[in-house]
């Protein structure tokens, strides 16, 4: 029955699949090179959820719509608010950079952002760029990056919503701007909470979460200069359960604020620096113990164009504390670090290279040197093939060297990685892909019982290959990957862990008139756990659609986990049944 069902659907979908095609606009990204460039130009894969897929798929959090982008693996300890991470491409959950405008929002203590309190209300899209980055970014874009980018005012708008659902869900945002020729400015304003679900196997105890964010930003135009500030803040409560099951909870706040100044200094010369503070705090309610994390960051760049070159260079500078107390032991240290960054973007008739290096200067272990170097080259008006390679690495963070079993003498994690792709695009609406990529890690960080202590003393193989369609038609898309790949520890020969080998995601949309229908499906292989422990593969569908009442009103409805299927994407962690959300939301521009 439910294969008749799941098959029912697709038809219903792709009845509209091969109606009059739309002429797409190139969308603009800015993470894979740090400047603005066409996506079809970019010489390294790179995904965007847009806006209207972020509307159309009501997800509670930024965790929720990754987890449907094809080689992105997520690991959650239950339900909304827990602890998430990201292993893309098959690397460390540490090993992917977390971008909010730019500004890493990765913590100094624990490695991996917390983008389960990221609300999708205020994003406007988010750029993936899949592949080592740490010659344009630094450490942790071992695996890729992840840019969030925020939603701005163009003009003058209000929108404001409130919804519930399952679990005893609730949620409400606010949202407005006014914009013009010479500036803008503009408040988001969410709170979401909710009693959740149990979230181990072996309790019964329902866990809630709630977060309240806020997110300012403005600018201001002076001639051939511009000033902007933006401000994140999301603060709330988690509540868990301990490694012997007993009910705990913690808060939890985390800011980031940026100043901005760009200015064009000539037609051909452009400057942007940006100032920012980031701030990672989790405090404990049943003891003393906290985490804390605070950054101080500055990141200047100077970009030259020419008829067929882009050359841009600069600094980058940060100061971070990192302070901890755990079971009455802790640490409160400081790390700096500094450097520099110089690249180039050459395009021919039907050529394109990019090529970046990156010195950096850590306060712990010196200096590490980076590169990337990749060409894209059009065989015919419809096929292109690209290749590059790259090194990247990732500091031991503060937890690895002065936390439990940690050491001051770790050295960096080193990827060299290469990749190979091939697209194809035979017109306005369909384009296809291949991507081939290898990634060796050298000098993983693990727990040594030898020497009760963390060292250098693991390593990664990782293999895989991605395959693509994208078709978007006169109200109609579809997004479908096949995700292969193989991730693996050749000292122990042992798979590396949370990390699938076979996967299958499916993104559809249909307009019917002015309303909307959505489906999302991943389908995911087995993987190992700790302990060595199995977890099965699953596969999950969710359900949504917009229904547009008059020119201002919209009601939006999603069904979670359509078939109702048990799986645990963290061993002994209920991921969430069958479930239902609805909101209602006014707009007016």
């Amino acid at each position: 029955m439910k294969r008749q069902t799941t098959a029912l659907l697709l038809a219903a979908f792709c009845s509209a699949a091969w109606s009059q095609t739309i002429e797409p606009m190139d969308t603009i990204i800015v993470t894979a090179t740090r400047t603005e460039i066409p996506l079809s130009d970019s010489t390294v894969p790179v995904d965007v959820i847009t806006r209207d897929e972020i509307e159309l798929s009501m997800a509670s959090d930024l965790a929720e719509l990754l987890r449907f982008e094809a080689g992105i693996d997520i690991g959650r300890n239950g339900g909304p608010g827990q602890a998430t991470s990201i292993f893309l491409r098959g690397t460390e959950s540490n090993h992917t950079l977390v971008l909010l405008d730019g500004v890493r929002i990765n913590p100094g203590t624990l490695g991996g952002a917390a983008i389960q309190n990221i609300a999708p209300e205020m994003i406007e899209r988010v750029e993936i760029v899949k592949g080592t980055r740490s010659a344009l970014f630094g450490t942790e874009a071992m695996g890729g990056v992840i840019n969030i980018i925020t939603r701005s005012a163009r003009s003058n708008y209000a929108e404001a919503g409130a919804g519930a659902g399952s679990f005893d869900t609730r949620s409400a945002y606010m949202s407005m701007g006014a914009g013009g020729d010479n500036g803008s400015i503009g408040i988001t304003i969410n709170h979401a909470d909710t009693a959740g679900f149990p979230l181990r196997d072996s309790s019964d105890i329902d866990r809630g979460y709630d977060n309240t964010s806020l997110r300012l930003f403005g600018e201001r135009s002076f001639g051939d200069h511009r000033v902007s500030l933006s401000h994140w803040n999301a603060s709330g409560r988690t509540e868990y359960l301990d490694f012997f099951s007993s009910p705990l909870d913690q808060d939890y706040e985390n800011l980031s604020t940026a100043v901005e100044l760009s200015s064009r200094l000539n037609e051909r010369i452009d400057s942007k620096l940006i100032v920012s503070r980031t701030v990672d705090e989790i405090a404990q309610n049943q003891s003393a113990d906290f985490v804390e994390s605070t950054r101080l960051g500055a990141d200047w760049q100077i970009s030259i164009s020419t008829a067929r070159h882009v050359v841009s260079g600069g600094l980058y500078f940060s100061d971070e504390n990192a302070s901890t107390l755990s079971f009455g032991s802790g640490f409160d240290e400081d790390t700096r670090i500094k450097a520099l960054f110089l690249q180039d973007q050459w395009s021919g008739d039907r050529q394109h290279a990019f090529l970046a290096v990156r010195l950096s200067d850590h306060d712990a272990f010196g200096s590490e040197f980076t590169w990337n170097a990749e060409y894209a080259f059009e065989l015919t008006e419809n096929w292109s093939v690209m290749a590059g390679a790259g090194k990247a690495f990732r500091a031991p963070d503060a937890t690895d060297r002065f936390g439990f079993g940690g050491s001051p003498d770790l050295a960096p994690e080193i990827a060299n990685e290469q990749q190979l792709g091939l697209r194809y695009r035979p017109g306005s609406a369909h384009s296809f892909s291949l991507e081939l990529y290898r990634n060796d890690i050298d000098d993983l960080i693990e727990f040594d019982f030898a020497s009760f202590q963390l060292r250098n003393i693991a390593r990664a193989e990782i293999r895989g290959a991605e395959l693509s369609w994208d078709y978007r038609g006169d109200g109609f898309s579809l997004r479908t990957s096949v995700v292969r790949q193989e991730a693996n520890d050749p000292i122990g020969d042992l798979r590396l862990l949370r990390r699938a080998e076979r996967s299958l995601t499916i993104r559809l949309t249909r307009d019917i008139g002015a309303h909307r229908v959505g489906l999302s499906m991943l389908a995911s292989g087995d993987r190992e756990d700790f302990g060595g422990v199995k977890l099965p593969g699953y596969a999950v569908v969710n359900l949504t659609g917009q229904l547009t009442l008059g020119e201002h009103w919209r009601v939006n409805g999603r069904i979670e986990n359509l078939f109702d299927r048990e799986y645990q994407t963290a061993a002994g962690f209920n991921m969430q049944e069958l479930s239902g959300f609805l909101d209602i939301n006014y707009n007016w521009r």
